[in-house]
């Protein structure tokens, strides 16, 4: 339940100043709330967080100075009774689920309906995990990876993907690993048929999806 002696202090952290003034336009009414502030980045909201009290924050998951799924991190080391409600348009599950175990409360998608987005901080307040409707659905839905399981991969599979995800050149990677070109062409090979994706770049975010890189 909303409590009746105090305002809820919230702020909002977003780098579209339009996504800013929407919130406020939408929240201007709701007299339980009070907007303490709001940032278009990463470094602002911590300043601001060291020095004030904030029970609620609204926080978008790209930052031009941030990751927000380490923003939150951050944000719940500096002040753990905050309570981090994600706001994005990025629906992957695995980037739901990251910023969850790194403590927000919940996580909406940013055409959420107003009332949604007070239920939800409703229910933060209250310790409870809140969701809009459509991240609800995302997360009972296991991904394509997840039914499939994780692929096998051998000590040489590991190095070689390890080095894609750096960048590194075949010949580069065949001179530190001291094995021909040719070697490192099949385990890339060997690789791509693995995750069953098309291209280096799919077979990365799967890989950072499943964890596999560090």
């Amino acid at each position: 339940m909303w409590r009746d002696q105090d305002k809820v202090t919230l702020a909002i952290v977003d780098d579209h100043p339009i996504v800013i003034q929407g919130l406020k336009t939408l929240l201007a009414d709701e007299t339980r709330i009070d907007i303490v502030g709001s940032f278009t980045n990463g470094s602002s909201i911590i300043d601001f967080l060291k020095e004030n009290k904030i029970e609620v924050i609204l926080l978008d998951i790209m930052l031009p100075d941030i990751n927000g799924v380490e923003l939150c991190r951050e944000i719940k080391r500096i002040s753990p009774g905050t309570c981090v409600l994600a706001l994005s348009n990025h629906t992957e599950r695995s980037l739901i689920m990251q910023i969850l175990q790194n403590g927000a409360g919940g996580y909406l998608l940013k055409n959420a309906s107003v009332e949604e987005l007070l239920l939800c901080i409703n229910k933060v307040l209250n310790g409870e995990v809140a969701f809009s409707k459509e991240v609800e659905d995302i997360i009972m839905r296991p991904s394509l990876n997840e039914l499939k399981g994780r692929p096998q991969l051998t000590k040489r599979e590991k190095q070689i993907l390890q080095l894609i995800a750096e960048g590194k050149t075949t010949v580069v990677m065949a001179e530190l690993l001291f094995i021909s070109p040719f070697t490192v062409e099949t385990h890339r090979r060997n690789l791509i048929q693995k995750f069953e994706v098309k291209n280096a770049a799919e077979l990365i975010r799967i890989a950072i999806q499943l964890q596999l890189l560090v």
